[in-house]
């Protein structure tokens, strides 16, 4: 396709209506042909009055006006046209703010119309209609296209356009080897584009989008598979002496899911080509203390190591943790925030230049120019959505060659996954721990509280933990919601003689973690706080989460709120309580939650409510602007476009055979269609 030539070249499009496309982001005549219809008018049979029902009151005929009037409405007098179609049935045609029509439909002239009629007391009427002379004009014997508009686009101007690209960029050539047409049952690729505008069938419009979404799939996926080569190959790695000592100190055993990610990451660590892998798992299911294996493993080979957090309260948790679990291993642990600062600061990054810290655990301050390694050879990169690729890069410039390793708690949709990290290796845990018992979900209505709170004070008295968590610190002026602050001293009331605690991101971090401290040794029975205990808190004995105006919270803060809870054998509770006035949105949220406890499903049904915006962080932007594949509703295609791509990148990684020509020209054009005419610009 000539992607040179402008939307205003096709009739009727000017300057404003060019506008508007542009706001529906076509500019040229290939951007219209890869504008995807959102649905289908079949018009192929005609449709008397008399054939309209209730569960379809559409109709298409010819009709002959019989006679005209008028009846009064608040902006005046509206003109009303009697006709009949060619089965004799009357039929009312309400032209509100359309008087101008009494000219154009004389009495015993012949018309063609297309709309919904409704049945008033015995009468058939119609108000919204499309009026034309001749049966081609009005579609008759068709499937057209319905299109998104913008602004005073109508259909008729994005159905001109499209028929005029498709006639004037033609012939549009096959994008893809021509084995593929034959083995997956694809259209040919200018069959495709029509058919997607202008189908015969609605069987031809299924497979047209089938087509163009696969082809829009293999094109992302072989891209990025490209970019990442050749996987190397793999040879058997062993534990090294430390993680051994780890493994055997531990009072329990790792899951199967826990060992066969251990061993994959060592497989990459001890491997020619530096590691890139993603390791996903629900909360709680022991994503760290596989981080801590491998990083034992890479000490061992005599790298360093830096374990980065998005927070300095999280890398303190992960510091404090990590020298209670590792200290006995004998390896060098260091910890470094922008806070540290002076003479210590000082010291400790003397130590990772002359590589006497095997470890460091840090936040963004491992980007600072200062801090510099003797022989960084592994990164671990926790909530790695919170960090933007090029402060992940800027870790790695600073050991050449170095590995990384990206943990989310936020378990990712499987459609992301092939698509957003098919540059990834991925390691996923979905087994709990033994013994793990799933939360109990109650929604709770904001004036049906009080045995929610009774709830809570019987887990006080068997010695167990609570958290109430709230959307702000103070009231800041809007009374209807429940803050912190408020609400701490609220519960002082409600629960008299019980320690607690009130933690907020206004805190200093070493109060908050004094306040974590004095929790998990049980000094506290319950903390009031913002949602700043999402990640990272690990206390055995919570078992009930309060979380109040639970509808302000996405899904994946909801899941990682609860996930604070049911971390050891004891019954645990989560309590959503919600406001009135929900929006739909915010009901299939909680209905959701009240459902599962399955973080991967509830990954799913998040991208289903939500679509892929922020789910998949910054890399996000640009990258999933599909125009005719779907993430929530085509995972077939996106695992058949990958094991495609996996297949040419396994066979042919340079493109260089003939038949994969076609693909070699259409990623140095940026993966789009492709054409004769298209290349020669």
């Amino acid at each position: 396709m000539e992607s040179g030539r402008r939307i205003t070249e096709a009739p009727g499009i000017g300057a404003v209506a060019a506008r508007e496309m542009q706001a529906l982001g076509i500019t040229t005549l290939a951007d219209m042909i890869r504008f995807s219809p959102r649905a289908y008018d079949d018009r192929r049979e005609e449709r008397t009055v008399r054939m309209a029902t209730m569960d379809d009151p559409s109709i298409a005929c010819r009709i002959t006006v019989l006679r005209h009037s008028d009846f009064p409405t608040r902006s005046g007098r509206t003109l009303k046209v009697t006709a009949e179609d060619d089965d004799g049935t009357h039929l009312e045609i309400l032209c509100f703010n359309r008087y101008f029509l009494k000219q154009q439909l004389s009495l015993g002239s012949e018309w063609y119309i297309h709309g919904k009629i409704q049945r008033v007391r015995g009468i058939y009427q119609i108000s919204a209609f499309e009026l034309k002379r001749t049966r081609e004009e009005i579609g008759l014997g068709r499937i057209l296209p319905v299109y998104p508009l913008s602004g005073k686009l109508t259909e008729k101007m994005m159905r001109t356009a499209a028929a005029y690209a498709l006639r004037e960029l033609s012939p549009i050539e096959d994008e893809l080897p021509e084995r593929m047409y034959g083995e997956l049952g694809l259209m040919r690729h200018r069959d495709a584009y029509r058919a997607i505008h202008f189908p015969s069938t609605m069987d031809e419009a299924g497979r047209a989008l089938r087509t163009l979404s696969f082809t829009e799939l293999f094109m992302m996926e072989l891209s990025v598979l490209r970019e990442k080569g050749t996987p190397p190959a793999k040879t058997r790695s062993v534990p090294s002496s430390r993680e051994r000592q780890l493994l055997s100190s531990l009072p329990f055993r790792l899951t199967d899911d826990q060992l066969r990610a251990a061993e994959e990451i060592r497989e990459d660590l001890d491997s020619s080509v530096p590691m890139n892998r993603l390791l996903q798992g629900d909360v709680g299911s022991g994503k760290t203390l596989v981080a801590w294996l491998s990083a034992l493993h890479e000490i061992d080979k005599g790298g360093q190591v830096a374990f980065m957090a998005p927070t300095e309260l999280l890398a303190r948790q992960h510091a404090d943790g990590a020298a209670e679990l590792l200290g006995k291993t004998g390896i060098r642990i260091a910890f470094i925030t922008g806070s540290v600062k002076g003479e210590s600061r000082r010291l400790l990054l003397e130590s990772l230049r002359n590589g006497t810290t095997d470890l460091v655990i840090g936040t963004h301050a491992l980007f600072s120019e200062d801090v510099s390694f003797r022989n960084l050879r592994y990164a671990i990169i926790d909530e790695q959505h919170r960090f933007g690729v090029q402060q992940r890069e800027a870790l790695m410039r600073k050991g050449p060659g170095c590995g990384i390793l990206s943990m989310s708690a936020t378990p990712i949709p499987r459609s992301l996954a092939l698509t957003l990290y098919a540059g990834y290796s991925v390691s996923t845990l979905r087994t709990m721990p033994q013994g793990r018992i799933p939360v109990k979900t109650y929604l709770v209505r904001d004036d049906n509280r009080e045995n929610m709170y009774r709830s809570v004070g019987v887990e006080f008295s068997r010695g167990h933990q609570a958290y109430f968590v709230y959307p702000r610190i103070d009231d800041e002026g809007e009374s209807d919601l429940r803050d912190v602050t408020g609400m701490f001293s609220f519960l002082q009331k409600e629960y008299p003689g019980i320690p607690s605690a009130l933690i907020h991101s206004k805190l200093a971090d070493e109060e908050k973690m004094k306040i974590l401290r004095d929790f998990r040794d049980k000094k506290l029975s319950y903390l009031v706080a913002t949602s700043v205990v999402e990640v990272g808190i690990d206390i055995p004995d919570a078992t009930c989460m309060v979380i109040e105006h639970a509808e302000r919270f996405g899904l994946a803060a909801l899941h990682q709120l609860r996930g604070r809870v049911g971390r050891s054998t004891l019954p645990s509770y989560c309590f959503l309580v919600y406001g009135k006035n929900l929006t739909e949105e915010a009901k299939a949220r909680l209905s959701v939650m009240k459902e599962t406890t399955d973080g991967f499903l509830i990954a799913e049904k998040d991208l289903e409510i939500r679509g892929p915006g922020d789910i998949a962080g910054d890399r996000q932007s640009g990258f999933l602007h599909l125009k005719f594949a779907s993430l929530t509703g085509d995972l077939d295609l996106i695992e058949l476009a990958r094991g495609e791509a996996e297949r040419v990148i396994k066979e042919d990684i340079g493109l260089l055979k003939a038949e994969n020509a076609v693909l070699r020209r259409a990623l140095a054009e940026g993966g789009r269609t492709t054409a004769k005419a298209e290349r020669r610009i």
